[in-house]
């Protein structure tokens, strides 16, 4: 599989969403990271077909997109951020009405449908109506009626949005089956929920790449800039406006903080190993 981006620009009036992106995407996960307003949604809708850009071009293995839009749309399974769902539906008959829409052949749907509440670890729910769900399991179902038509990309935007931590730990091992065959893209805003899975990161900022990286080489990028230091009460909240700070915690009468700075923000500080989301804190100079 190749999914390339060349050059893609949005433009809003005067407002520009995305400016020059270009990317070069094979199987494997792929995850994509930004603050709010950063054109993670309009870069979305533009791989799946459901914006055009203002200029560039979207090519699956070779083709532009557009010369068979049908068909290109038919390889692509999508879960949006709020996925919306027939209340008054089972989980197993929302499948086999998804099924249907989705053209998959009848004699497979059964199979298909048993086979992906499996998966999704549903089978004991699956007769349950859809609005007596909770919504880590109605995100379950998202996923699963993503999968149903076998997508050669599978694109997920907030997929552990309400997944407990043993579903969340679920979700990445069914992630990284998923990403053998297939591209994954995922929009996420736990960046540990992409740090063990991702192949790599693209880090989306105002409506540019500033980074397309593996987990591994975004973390070593931070070596020597993930500072310890412990701090008084008093002091605390002149911490917090002075430095990017990715987690404070109590120890004894005193705070330990996390402290994402090139420089040693005080003479006592001490370097710590760094992770990914103390790189989004590098680039962002916020979490998510």
């Amino acid at each position: 599989m190749d999914l390339e981006l060349k050059n893609i620009t949005k433009k809003y009036s005067k407002k520009t969403a995305l400016s020059d992106v270009s990317l070069n995407l094979k199987n494997g996960v792929y995850a994509l990271l930004g603050p709010n307003g950063a054109g993670k949604t309009t870069l979305i809708n533009i791989i799946t077909g459901l914006l055009m850009p203002t200029s560039g071009t979207v090519l699956f293995n070779g083709t532009a997109i557009g010369k068979n839009m049908q068909e290109y749309i038919s390889k692509i399974g999508y879960l949006p951020q709020y996925p919306q769902f027939y209340k008054n539906f089972r989980a197993d008959e929302f499948l086999r009405y998804m099924a249907v829409m989705k053209g998959i052949e009848k004699k497979r749907i059964d199979s298909l449908v048993n086979e992906l509440i499996e998966k999704v670890n549903l089978t004991n729910d699956s007769h349950r109506y859809i609005g007596q769900y909770s919504g880590g399991m109605r995100q379950r179902l998202g996923i699963a009626q993503a999968l149903l038509n076998n997508p050669e990309i599978l694109i997920l935007d907030e997929p552990t949005a309400g997944l407990d931590p043993k579903e969340r730990i679920r979700f990445r091992n069914l992630i990284s089956q998923l990403s053998e065959n297939r591209i994954v893209i995922l929009a996420t805003h736990i960046v540990s929920d992409v740090e063990s899975i991702a192949k790599e990161v693209i880090l989306l900022k105002n409506g540019e790449v500033l980074q397309i990286e593996t987990p591994m080489n975004l973390i070593s990028q931070m070596e020597g800039k993930v500072h310890l230091v412990q701090c008084i009460p008093e002091k605390l909240e002149e911490y917090m406006n002075s430095f990017c700070i990715s987690n404070a915690s109590v120890c004894n009468d005193r705070y330990l903080l996390r402290i994402v700075s090139d420089n040693p923000p005080t003479v006592d500080a001490e370097i710590t190993i760094p992770n990914l989301e103390d790189a989004y804190l590098y680039y962002f100079g916020e979490l998510i």
